[in-house]
């Protein structure tokens, strides 16, 4: 390693905190390097990195996210690899790294017409994923067991752009003056897009299917085959089950009591809001 003669280089970023992925990090060396404490270091963003997190192509098509998790956990090379379920982990470690242990959030008070704000204990929301256990295969009523495969940063980037596509092409149709034939034609194309959208979630999301008697697959093609034959109560029985595997790894929505003066105004004693890390909640 060549030495950095820079006389500033004491003032350059140093790693804030160390974090574990809910994930056990088994990635290929070529997508996170592995360490030796299983910990990776995490520096705060640069002012670069702050333009790329604000930059609204970057941010649509996932370059954005990618640069700033490259750049702030060097030991992550492919970023576009991370699995779901350590995507937030890597988020917050990020915000913590940069800003400091907590973050405010606003959202609207169901019932009523007002706002209110919460103060997030960053840290302790890593905890509490760090405590998720990351389920690795389910079985259906009928036997049939399947080992699941989480997706991708790169799978949810495309897929939020495909779904985010044909939305634009349904509200543009809609309010098109085409005639109603025609409009037909162009809702009926989207909607197979996004049928075909789905199918190809729910199979990136399974590495193997095993049958209550014994054999077993792993082959794209026969697990596809199926997917395209099974009937119905099979696939929604998996969604269902997938949806809640899906939410290990992620920050789950926060619990919170309406005072007095809201529960009379309208609003639920209790209600959940959703907590998620993106640029309308990430930056001070």
């Amino acid at each position: 390693m060549t030495e950095n003669n820079n006389p500033l280089n004491k003032y350059f970023r140093q790693p804030a905190i160390y974090i574990s992925l809910p994930s056990g990090a088994n990635y290929p060396p070529h997508v996170v390097t592995p360490t030796a404490t299983g910990e990776f270091a995490v520096m705060p963003m640069t002012a670069r990195d702050e333009i790329k997190f604000k930059t609204p192509d970057a941010l649509m098509n996932g370059q954005g996210v990618v640069d700033v998790i490259q750049s702030c956990i060097p030991d992550i090379k492919d970023a576009w690899q991370v699995k779901s379920t350590d995507l937030d982990s890597i988020l917050i470690a990020i915000r913590i790294a940069t800003y400091g242990e907590t973050m405010d959030i606003t959202f609207d008070v169901p019932g009523i017409k007002e706002k209110a704000s919460h103060t997030l204990n960053l840290p302790a929301l890593l905890d509490e994923i760090r405590n998720d256990k990351m389920q690795e295969t389910l079985v259906l009523k009928d036997g049939l067991e399947f080992t699941l495969n989480p997706l991708t940063y790169r799978d949810m980037t495309q897929a939020s752009l495909q779904t985010f596509q044909q939305q634009r092409i349904y509200s543009s149709v809609a309010s098109s003056e085409l005639a109603d034939e025609e409009k037909s034609k162009r809702f009926n194309e989207s909607f197979r897009v996004l049928t075909e959208l789905n199918d190809k979630i729910l199979q990136s999301n399974v590495n193997k299917i095993k049958t209550p008697e014994g054999t077993e697959t792993s082959d794209p093609a026969q697990i596809k085959e199926f997917f395209e034959n099974a009937n119905t109560a099979i696939v929604n029985e998996l969604q269902d089950k997938l949806e809640v595997i899906r939410k290990a790894g992620t920050v789950k929505p926060l619990k919170i009591k309406a005072t007095d003066e809201q529960i009379k105004a309208g609003a639920p004693a209790t209600y959940e809001v959703p907590v998620t890390f993106d640029t309308a909640n990430f930056f001070v």
